[in-house]
């Protein structure tokens, strides 16, 4: 006889039932290459387990590798430094400003190259002198500009205005300041015209001429950022030939040689971007060629048989891109109008702000088998375009696993917003294999710490 009450007792656990669903799968091997690689499990950073990442620090988390950081700055210098005499990183402290992050490139030698009085502030802090900080930017301040040129910081102008600014902090301390001029060359359509001076139009030939003509200014450097994201060495080639033009007809026409010249950053990374035909892995160049397409040209400089120019680059992304993951929880699954696989996870676009540039690469961390189904990939954020992927094929999955989005170091955490949900911890992997928190979890308290409200506002007065 059937009991009830025997049947409430029960302490079975409830099986979870979900509607049957009729879905095209990818199973086997789906090229001569063997499985693909979203079915290939991360389930370890720099020999760390995700899953005890996530049980000491939480989900979502960012996680830096410093090894990786430490070797592709040594992988830019082992492909620049044999090919040319002098050459110098500047890394791009808006590309990723955590100290941590911006320490490790430091202790391996790179210098900073800042856009703002604020990351200024933030290279001095962390201990790079003045003479060490490449000074860039389309804003500068009066006050700013007058601690660089103190410091003996490589200020490259970027308008006519910058030149007027300049020219009247110099007057006011007295002092003949070093400056280098932002240039802009047609190299591709459209122009990355916005900033510096155009070589084409003659604007690049007229500041030079105004700041040697200045009783308070030199101009000692040349400075030009072709893009972001350029994996065609090409593209570098024909900066570098534009550049010596301009070298060779300021030396001949006002006597200029020239202390540096700046040829940027934007090196690609292996990230894929959503118009690609190809994967980042397979389309983005090493340091090498980027090396052998620029280094000869500028040995064929104005500048035989002298010291040459201090060759200086930018870079950001190629350091920091593949130095730093985030580890995301599913929290729920579910099918968009009734068909297509979607996953609903524990970070939203405000922690990846260039998924609307990159397909990112995205690893379950464990092994799910081969079997595979085109998932859509939703953020935490209760809005329609908390998208982080339309279309990602990934192995079948259970709410509660962890997700690895690769790849990510650039520009996602300094673009990041305290956005309906606080900002994450960021940890740090040390070359032992030790982790470490280099940012702590944001908390209600952090995040409106700056608020202020009027008496007559506050609900619980005392």
């Amino acid at each position: 006889m059937y009991n009830q009450s025997e049947d409430l007792k029960s302490t079975k656990p409830k099986q979870f039932w979900e509607k049957p669903t009729i879905v095209k799968h990818i199973v086997g091997l789906t090229n001569k290459f063997g499985r693909h690689p979203s079915t290939l499990p991360y389930n370890s950073i720099d020999g760390i387990a995700v899953s005890d990442l996530v049980e000491e620090f939480g989900s979502p988390l960012y996680v830096v590798s410093e090894s990786t950081l430490r070797r592709r700055y040594r992988m830019f210098m082992q492909a620049f430094a044999p090919r040319y005499p002098r050459v110098q990183l500047a890394y791009s402290y808006k590309t990723n400003y955590l100290d941590a992050v911006c320490l490790t490139l430091h202790t391996e030698g790179a210098w900073a190259e800042v856009v703002s009085d604020t990351e200024y502030e933030m290279a001095i802090r962390n201990g790079v002198p003045g003479n060490q900080i490449v000074f860039n930017g389309p804003q500068k301040s009066e006050k700013g500009l007058e601690r660089a040129i103190q410091d003996g910081a490589m200020i490259n102008l970027d308008s006519f205005d910058d030149f007027y600014l300049m020219e009247r902090v110099a007057e006011r301390l007295g002092k003949k300041a070093e400056v280098g001029i932002r240039v802009s060359f047609q190299l591709n359509y459209p122009p990355w015209s916005r900033f510096g001076f155009q070589y084409e139009t003659g604007d690049a030939y007229a500041i030079a001429k105004r700041i040697y003509e200045s009783p308070f200014l030199e101009l000692v450097g040349l400075h030009c950022h072709i893009g972001t994201y350029v994996d065609d060495p090409n593209m570098y080639a024909s900066e570098a030939t534009k550049i010596v033009e301009l070298a060779t007809l300021l030396k001949n026409e006002f006597g200029i040689k020239l202390k540096y010249w700046d040829l940027g950053g934007g090196f690609a990374s292996k990230n894929t971007l959503h118009t690609a035909w190809l994967p980042g892995e397979q389309t983005c160049p090493d340091f090498n060629t980027y090396a052998e397409a620029i280094c000869p040209i500028l040995l064929e400089g104005p500048y035989q048989g002298e010291e040459f120019p201090l060759l200086l680059f930018e870079h950001g992304r190629a350091m920091v891109d593949e130095a730093m993951h985030l580890i995301v929880t599913i929290i729920s699954q579910r099918r968009l109008n009734g068909e297509k696989k979607a996953i609903v996870v524990d970070a939203g676009i405000n922690l990846l702000s260039n998924v609307y540039w990159y397909k990112y690469d995205m690893r379950l961390a464990r092994d799910a088998g081969t079997l595979t189904e085109g998932t859509t990939i939703l953020g935490n954020l209760c809005m329609n375009i908390d998208v982080i992927s339309h279309d990602t094929a990934l192995p079948s999955m259970k709410t509660g696993e962890h997700l690895v989005i690769r790849n990510i170091g650039a520009y996602n955490f300094t673009q990041s917003t305290q956005f309906i949900h606080t900002r994450p911890a960021v940890v740090l992997i040390d070359e032992q294999g030790k982790a470490h928190v280099v940012r702590e979890p944001e908390t209600v308290e952090y995040w409106k710490q700056l608020d202020r409200v009027p008496e007559h506002l506050k609900l619980n007065k005392m």
